[in-house]
C-alpha cells in the first residue's frame, strides 16, 4: 500500500467507497449529513472526535451506525461518576486455578471506542484515555500493550447539563482532532424523522446495517488521503490561521501546533471526498471551525460582550490572506 499512486482512478474509487459508507449510515439518520461527514473525515485522517449536542439528536445512534457499517471491532463505554480507569483500559486479575495473574483487557482494546457522556467521569478516568489517544497503547501493571490499528475514540458530551459533570481539561481536548457540534435538524428533516418513527411499531426496532467497508478499505482510504498533495503555500496558510488565533484580540488562549497538523490532515480528506488529489484554500477554511473551536479560549471581555468562538474564528478566516493560485 506504500506504493499507492493517487491517480484519477484511485480518487474516484475513494469517492465511491466514502459515498457508500455515508449512504449506508444515512439510512438510520436524517438531517445530520454535515456531522456524519466530519466524523468520517476524522476517521480517515487518523484522529479522534468529540461530539457535542443536547440529548436526543442521535449522537450515539450515528456512531453506532458508523461502526455497524464497517467490519471492525466496536466497543461502547457509558461514562459515569463511579467509572474507574481500569474499567476502560483493563486490569490484572488472579487466576485461582493457575495461581497466576492474567491480564483482563478493557473495552479500549478495540478499533472504534465510543466514550458516551465522557464529561460525566472524574478526571482520573478521563486521564486514562490520554495515553490511549496519544500513544495508541495501554499500560497495565507496568506492561505496555499496543492497540490494533485503526483506532479511534469517539466521545459525546451534553453542553447544557453541568450537574455531576467534570469538564475535560485542555490537554485532553487537544487530543481530539475535531469537536463537532450536533444541532437540531431542519423542519423538513424533523418531520421526515418523526414520520419514519411513528408509522408502525416495527420502526422502533432497527435492523442492523449492512457492513459496506472493512479494515482494509479504511487503511486504503487513510493511505490515499495521506497522498493528497499540499502545496507549501497552503501549509503556510493553515499555519497562519492557527497562529492568528494566538494573537487575536478577544482570544485569551490560542490553538497549538496540533491544530496546524489537524487542519492539513482533515483538509486532505475533505479534498479526497470532493474528488481532488490536492488541497485548496477552501478545504482549509471548511475545517477551521471543527478543528479549532475546542482549542481556543475567549477572553473575559469577549464573553461578556456576547462574542462566540464561531464568530471569532470566522473573522480570522476573513482576515488571513488567502494564497493566490
Amino acid at each position: 500500500m506504500s506504493d499507492l499512486i493517487l491517480d484519477t482512478e484511485a480518487v474516484e474509487l475513494c469517492q465511491k467507497k466514502i459515498k457508500l459508507l455515508q449512504n449506508n449510515v444515512s439510512q438510520l439518520l436524517v438531517g445530520q449529513d454535515e456531522v456524519l461527514e466530519q466524523i468520517i473525515i476524522v476517521l480517515l485522517a487518523g484522529g479522534h472526535v468529540l461530539l457535542e449536542g443536547v440529548p436526543g439528536l442521535g449522537k450515539t445512534l450515528m456512531i453506532r451506525a458508523l461502526a455497524e457499517s464497517i467490519d471492525i471491532d466496536y466497543k461502547r463505554v457509558q461514562f459515569t461518576p463511579d467509572l474507574m480507569p481500569a474499567d476502560v483500559t483493563g486490569h490484572s486479575m488472579l487466576n485461582m486455578s493457575s495461581g497466576k495473574f492474567e491480564i483482563r483487557k478493557g473495552p479500549a482494546f478495540t478499533h472504534l471506542l465510543l466514550a458516551d457522556e465522557i464529561n460525566r467521569a472524574p478526571a482520573k478516568t478521563q486521564a486514562a484515555l490520554l495515553e490511549v489517544m496519544q500513544e495508541y497503547q495501554i499500560t497495565i501493571d507496568g506492561q505496555s500493550y499496543a492497540l490494533d490499528l485503526p483506532f479511534m475514540v469517539m466521545a459525546t458530551q451534553n453542553p447544557i447539563d453541568n450537574e455531576g459533570t467534570y469538564p475535560l481539561p485542555e490537554a485532553e481536548l487537544d487530543r481530539f482532532m475535531m469537536k463537532v457540534q450536533v444541532n437540531y435538524p431542519s423542519l423538513t428533516d424533523e418531520v421526515s424523522l418523526t414520520l419514519a418513527n411513528t408509522t408502525s411499531i416495527s420502526q422502533s426496532i432497527k435492523k442492523p446495517l449492512d457492513k459496506v467497508l472493512d479494515i482494509q478499505d479504511i487503511q486504503y482510504l487513510r493511505q490515499a488521503a495521506a497522498h493528497v498533495i499540499v502545496d507549501e503555500k497552503i501549509v503556510e496558510y493553515a499555519v497562519s490561521i492557527v497562529r492568528a488565533s494566538r494573537e487575536w484580540n478577544g482570544i485569551a488562549h490560542g490553538a497549538g501546533v496540533r491544530a496546524s497538523i489537524a487542519l492539513i490532515q482533515t483538509a486532505k480528506v475533505k479534498a479526497l471526498m470532493q474528488g481532488y488529489d490536492f488541497v485548496m484554500p477552501e478545504q482549509i477554511q471548511n475545517m477551521v471551525l471543527p478543528v479549532l473551536r475546542h482549542r481556543i479560549i475567549l477572553s473575559a471581555e469577549q464573553e461578556i460582550s456576547g462574542g462566540s468562538i464561531e464568530q471569532v474564528l470566522t473573522d480570522i478566516i476573513n482576515k488571513v490572506p488567502v494564497p493566490r493560485q
